[in-house]
């Protein structure tokens, strides 16, 4: 995994540059730092960079990112700007190896492996440096089965704080302390910076595992992040002021 700066979703400036727009990537790559964003499979195969699986927060549309095809995705705009939802084809392009990428997959209703193979054979063209993450154990492991060479990391919170609604209650335990690292055997945990100090976190990044922080959102967090020898992925700040 290359040790730099990533850019979470983009270097978005809302309203203005929404997250995970090609503006946003665009200025993540003209300032030299690497991005992280997120990835959907649609109905027809084609892979989406979008957040959430509902569409409302970032469209104001109702319905899923994955009912959608390639060619009904551009009807849809991010966040009141005439910026389109990107394809994963459309930011490689953009990219095109000059600076690395932090590529979450996000499954939707068990299809961690459909979305992991397109994933996988898309990157096989892809000559620039990339790694894939996932909070769901299931696509990490897939990647680790399907192309056990690329960099692979499992992304994680304390679950138990505040008793995150999205997450059921009998999983809440097994996800805060990762207990699926023993079949997935990731390169790196990228764990929510505020809950850095789970004994399960720290247990692996003393086993020398490498710690990834998110998400930064100011100079103060990011030295922290970075003096103690992790990577931090940010937003909402420029890193360089």
């Amino acid at each position: 995994m290359i040790k730099t700066r990533y850019a979470h979703r983009g270097f978005h400036a809302k309203p203005e540059i929404p997250e995970n727009s090609m503006p946003a990537f665009e200025r993540a790559l003209k300032r030299g730092w690497g991005a992280e964003l997120d990835l959907h499979l649609l109905s027809d195969g084609s892979l989406a960079v979008f957040h959430d699986s509902e569409l409302f927060r970032c469209t104001g549309e109702e319905g899923v990112i994955e009912s959608l095809d390639a060619v009904s995705l551009k009807n849809y705009r991010l966040e009141g700007t005439d910026n389109r939802i990107p394809l994963f084809d459309e930011l490689l392009e953009l990219f095109n190896g000059a600076r690395p990428l932090i590529i979450e997959l996000k499954s939707y209703k068990g299809n961690y492996r459909e979305l992991s193979e397109a994933v996988c054979e898309r990157l096989d063209s892809y000559g620039g440096d990339f790694c894939i993450e996932s909070f769901d154990p299931r696509a990490v492991l897939a990647v680790k089965r399907l192309r056990p060479g690329i960099i692979r990391g499992q992304l994680s919170q304390d679950f138990m704080k505040g008793r995150e609604l999205s997450v059921a209650a009998w999983q809440r335990g097994i996800l805060s302390n990762m207990w699926f690292n023993v079949l997935t055997k990731p390169d790196f945990i990228a764990y929510k910076f505020e809950d850095r100090f789970n004994a399960a976190n720290r247990r692996y990044i003393q086993k020398g595992v490498q710690e990834v922080s998110w998400t930064i959102r100011n100079k103060e967090d990011l030295m922290t992040v970075e003096e103690n020898g992790a990577i931090a992925i940010f937003e909402g700040f420029d890193p360089e002021l």
